[in-house]
């Protein structure tokens, strides 16, 4: 079975046990974690919502991401992903929370932020944890280890 798939049943097995929901907050995978999530019959006890917001526009519109952090700080940063998990948490009413931003490529990276790096922020309650990353591979491998990571880190949370 696809690893994706396998952590997302995992997911829903101890969202169910902590009788919990998850939602998404996602730009560079664009949907991808939500997808996953929603692959696993009866998600719908324990997925809330997911947002894909691609632009700085629709994270600031949906979310409540501060436009002046995009200036500050770019789409790509720890700030900017925190605010995206707060952001979805307010508005789908969800526990847990997981948002994700990055470069995946082949264009767009920069010596700062090169292709493959990205942020993603996992949020429990009030508490929100991120982190930087750097995946290798085309756009597509990018994606994909994102979404990985971010399931990964999802079923970290609720176990403190």
């Amino acid at each position: 079975m696809d690893p994706i798939t396998v952590l997302s049943a995992r997911l829903g097995e101890h969202l169910q046990r902590l009788s919990a929901q998850v939602t998404t907050a996602e730009s560079c995978t664009g949907g991808g974690i939500a997808e996953a999530i929603t692959r696993i019959p009866g998600s719908s006890a324990w997925f809330e919502a997911g947002y894909v917001t691609y632009s700085n526009a629709q994270k600031t519109r949906q979310l409540g991401v501060p436009q002046a952090l995009f200036g500050e700080v770019g789409a790509v940063s720890c700030e900017v992903v925190e605010a995206m998990a707060r952001g979805a948490q307010a508005a789908s009413g969800a526990r847990f929370a997981v948002a994700v931003s990055g470069v995946a490529g082949p264009g767009g990276g920069s010596a700062a932020k090169p292709v493959g790096t990205v942020w993603l922020a996992w949020a429990d309650g009030g508490r929100v944890h991120s982190e930087q990353r750097h995946f290798d591979g085309d756009r597509d491998a990018v994606r994909r280890q994102t979404v990985i990571a971010a399931l990964d880190g999802l079923l970290q949370l609720g176990r403190e």
